[in-house]
C-alpha cells in the first residue's frame, strides 16, 4: 500500500520529466502545461486563487525554460556529434530566441493589461522613503553591531581588499595591462585599480541578487501578521549595498591621490553611470524576491549564475583585451558595459559613451518598471505558500 507522501513524490517526479520533454522537444507548447502540472504538485494547487496565481508564474519561467532547454540541448548535441560547437550553439541559441520574444511579448501584454502597470506603484514607494532609509539603516548598523570597530569595517574591509590586489597581482604577479590613455600610469597599481573598481560594481550586484530570493521567507511575518509594504525590502537591501559600494569608491580616490595617479574631471559622470545599473538590480531583485517564495531552489542557481558572471564580465581583464570576434557577445553581459564606462571616466578620463547609456537606461527602466509590476502581480500569493 503506497502512502500519501510516496504518491505525491512520484506524481512529482513524474510532472519533472513531462516538463523536461516537453522543454526540450517542444519548448514553446509545451512549457505552459508542463509546468502549470509541476507546480500543482509542488504547491497542491486546490482553487482558482493558486491556478490563477500559477498562471502568472507560468508565464514568467517560460523564456527562462525556453532558453535554457536551448543552451542545453544545444551544449550536450555539439559535444556528442563533434561539430563545429560554436556555430552550433550560438545559431540554434539565437533561434530559440525568437520563441523566447513572443514569450516576453504575451508576458508584456499581461502586466500592461494589470491593474498595477499605472505609476502608483512607483509613487508608493517615494511615499515609504522614510521607512525606506529606516530600514536601510538598521540593515548597515545591524551587519556591525557588536563589533569592536563597527562601522569603520565599512572603511577597512575595502582598503586591506585594494592593499591585497596590489601585493599580489602587482608585487608577486607584476601584472601589466596595455595602458588606454597616456594620462594612465603604466606601474604596479594600474591592475589593482582595474580590478577593483570592476569588483564594486559585481559586488553592488552580486549582494542583491543573491539576498533576493530569500528576502520574503526571512520576514514571514511581514507577509502574515501585518499590512507591510513588501516591495521595499528588495530596496532595504540594495540601499545597504549602494551604501558599501559608496564607501569602496571613495577608497577608490583616496588611493589615487596617494599613489599619485590623476583623479580626472570625468569622475562626476559616475552617478549617471550607476543610475541605470542600479535601475537594472532593483528590476531583477523584485523579480527574484518573487519567485524565490514560489522556488526554493532560485538561489542555489543565482548563486552559479554569479559566479559565472564574475569570470564572463571584464573585472580580471579589460575588454580590449579579448579577441574582436568573441568581445561583442561579452557586451550581452548587463555588467559590461556598466564596468567598462566606469573604469573609463575614472581611471582613463575619457567621456562616457551617451548612445550607449541612452539604450541601457531604456533597458533598466524597462526591467524596473516590469520587476515592480510583476512583484505586485504575484504577492497576493505569498501568504498561500509560505
Amino acid at each position: 500500500m503506497v502512502d500519501d507522501r510516496t504518491s505525491s513524490f512520484i506524481a512529482k517526479i513524474q510532472a519533472l520529466k513531462k516538463m523536461a520533454y516537453y522543454t526540450t522537444q517542444h519548448p514553446y507548447h509545451g512549457i505552459n502545461s508542463s509546468l502549470k502540472n509541476y507546480l500543482r504538485c509542488r504547491y497542491g494547487v486546490k482553487n482558482k486563487l493558486k491556478n490563477a496565481h500559477l498562471y502568472r508564474i507560468n508565464c514568467a519561467f517560460s523564456p527562462v525554460f525556453c532558453l535554457v532547454s536551448a543552451a542545453s540541448k544545444t551544449f550536450f548535441n555539439g559535444l556528442l556529434t563533434n561539430a563545429d560547437f560554436r556555430t552550433t550553439f550560438i545559431d540554434s541559441y539565437f533561434s530559440h530566441i525568437i520563441h523566447t520574444s513572443l514569450l516576453l511579448y504575451s508576458l508584456f501584454n499581461l502586466l500592461q493589461q494589470s491593474k498595477f502597470s499605472s505609476p502608483g506603484n512607483f509613487i508608493s514607494l517615494w511615499q515609504h522613503r522614510p521607512l525606506i532609509v529606516q530600514m536601510i539603516k538598521r540593515e548597515i548598523i545591524g551587519r556591525y553591531r557588536g563589533s569592536f570597530l563597527g562601522i569603520l569595517w565599512s572603511f577597512i574591509n575595502p582598503i586591506l581588499m585594494l592593499a591585497i590586489y596590489t601585493f599580489v597581482f602587482g608585487v608577486v604577479f607584476k601584472v601589466r595591462l596595455e595602458p588606454q590613455a597616456n594620462d594612465i600610469y603604466e606601474d604596479k597599481f594600474t591592475f589593482a585599480l582595474l580590478l577593483f573598481t570592476g569588483l564594486i560594481l559585481f559586488n553592488l550586484f552580486s549582494e542583491c541578487l543573491s539576498r533576493a530570493p530569500g528576502l520574503i521567507l526571512s520576514n514571514v511575518n511581514y507577509v502574515k501578521k501585518v499590512i507591510f509594504p513588501l516591495e521595499v525590502l528588495p530596496l532595504v537591501s540594495l540601499g545597504s549595498a549602494l551604501f558599501h559600494a559608496g564607501i569602496s569608491f571613495l577608497v577608490l580616490i583616496i588611493f589615487l591621490l596617494v599613489v599619485n595617479h590623476p583623479v580626472h574631471l570625468t569622475m562626476m559622470f559616475l552617478p549617471i553611470i550607476v543610475l541605470p545599473f542600479v535601475l537594472l538590480t532593483m528590476g531583477l531583485s523584485w523579480i527574484l524576491t518573487s519567485i524565490g517564495v514560489f522556488v526554493r531552489d532560485i538561489g542555489q542557481f543565482i548563486g552559479l549564475v554569479l559566479t559565472m558572471l564574475l569570470f564572463l564580465s571584464p573585472i580580471f581583464y579589460p575588454a580590449s583585451a579579448l579577441p574582436e570576434s568573441i568581445r561583442d557577445y561579452l557586451f550581452l553581459n548587463p555588467l559590461t558595459f556598466i564596468i567598462e564606462q566606469a573604469r573609463s571616466v575614472i581611471l582613463y578620463g575619457q567621456t562616457p559613451d551617451w548612445v550607449g547609456l541612452s539604450a541601457y537606461y531604456a533597458l533598466a527602466a524597462f526591467v524596473a518598471w516590469t520587476g515592480l509590476i510583476w512583484f505586485h502581480k504575484t504577492r497576493k500569493g505569498f501568504a498561500d505558500v509560505l
